[in-house]
């Protein structure tokens, strides 16, 4: 297994990066968060490559404050662009590949059956499009990457859907959530390991399959929908005693939660070309959300 380089160090797909390091002991994992390098001056990036000589990296570190990027533009441009083109530079100098992750916000949510990695794209709003102009990014400036893009990302770290859902359903009797909204929740953990298994193929000398591809999981689905769906996982996990499994989920239109940004109403990704291509399938929702869920029920047992 190769030397790979993680540019992010505290996110969500970071840490589980750092969890499945566990999984690959061949592996050599290092993680290089802001302290280290700020991506808002791309010219730290080559002298931090040069130190750590790794054999492949992966992009896990964004701006991805979706709303604020509305306002601060500039920035969600240098951190998700920018910054991304001076790795993909430097990389393709010293003949690295990238593995770089994206999003479904470069699609406009228009569709009506999933999208595939030839679909145009049509992003919403600036987050969206300061991650598709990194995508153009790295393929204009290395022909060795991978792209990989994912979409409602879950996991035990930092702030997501399942951890808020999960609070707010031990705190309320009932919780309004958006039903008009569809798309694919994503083990942040699952991306991680799938992740890791892509940087020991892709530096082989031989490995022609260096492109755009769409990996999230297969079970599309509403906000409220997923939001029922960690109730019922959540209390088969926590069990009769846990709080939120008598909360009332009631399903509401996105009008009732404006946003800054706009978010694509169907986000669906058809992750068929990964599978084909790789043999790499994500574990069903259930799974994952399971395995989520019984960590944060050991982590406030061991609180």
């Amino acid at each position: 297994m190769p030397k790979i380089l993680v540019f992010g160090k505290t996110g969500q797909l970071a840490s589980c990066l750092a969890m499945c390091g566990n999984e690959f002991p061949n592996a050599e994992l290092v993680f290089v968060g802001r302290d280290e390098c700020d991506l808002e001056d791309v010219h730290q990036i080559a002298p931090l490559i040069d130190r750590v000589q790794p054999d492949v990296v992966v992009n896990a570190a964004a701006y991805t404050a979706v709303d604020l990027a509305e306002e601060q533009a500039d920035v969600a441009f240098k951190v998700n662009r920018d910054a991304v083109r001076a790795m993909a530079e430097a990389l393709a100098k010293r003949s690295v590949p990238l593995i770089h992750v994206s999003t479904d916000y470069v699609f406009d949510g228009q569709a009506s059956k999933p999208y595939t990695e030839q679909d145009p794209v049509s992003p919403l709003g600036v987050y969206g499009e300061s991650k598709y102009a990194g995508e153009v990014a790295v393929r204009e400036a290395n022909e060795k990457h991978l792209i990989i893009r994912t979409s409602w990302v879950f996991s035990q770290f930092g702030k997501n859907f399942v951890k808020t859902m999960l609070n707010l359903m031990e705190q309320r009797d009932e919780i309004r959530v958006v039903n008009d909204q569809t798309g694919c929740p994503t083990s942040a953990h699952d991306l991680a390991w799938a992740i890791i298994k892509l940087s020991g193929l892709v530096v082989a000398k031989d490995f022609d399959q260096f492109s755009t591809y769409h990996l999230s999981s297969g079970q599309s689905q509403t906000w409220f929908e997923f939001a029922n769906r960690i109730q019922k996982v959540a209390s088969h996990v926590w069990g009769d005693d846990w709080k939120g499994k008598d909360c009332r989920i009631t399903p509401v239109p996105s009008s009732e939660y404006p946003t800054v940004a706009k978010r694509p109403g169907y986000s669906v990704m058809s992750s068929q070309r990964f599978v084909g291509s790789f043999g790499i399938q994500l574990p069903t929702v259930e799974e994952s959300l399971s395995a989520v869920i019984e960590n944060l029920r050991r982590e406030k047992s061991d609180a």
